[in-house]
């Protein structure tokens, strides 16, 4: 037979730990991708990340 594991019980402290200060708005944006053109808006378009929670936006330039 073979081993019995025991799985660790996350905690709501622990699951919810970086999520704080993103749900009041201060995400910790990244850029994604340097430069991309926007055929419709005839602009460079930068793409962000939050490194927290993973949320994506958008910003022409």
């Amino acid at each position: 037979m073979g081993e019995v594991l025991q799985f660790k019980k996350i905690t709501p402290t622990e699951k919810f730990k970086n999520r704080g200060l993103c749900r009041s708005n201060f995400h910790k944006w990244e850029v994604l991708s340097e430069r991309r053109f926007d055929v419709k808006q005839g602009k460079l378009v930068t793409a962000y990340r939050c490194a927290r929670c993973g949320v994506t936006k958008t910003e022409a330039k």
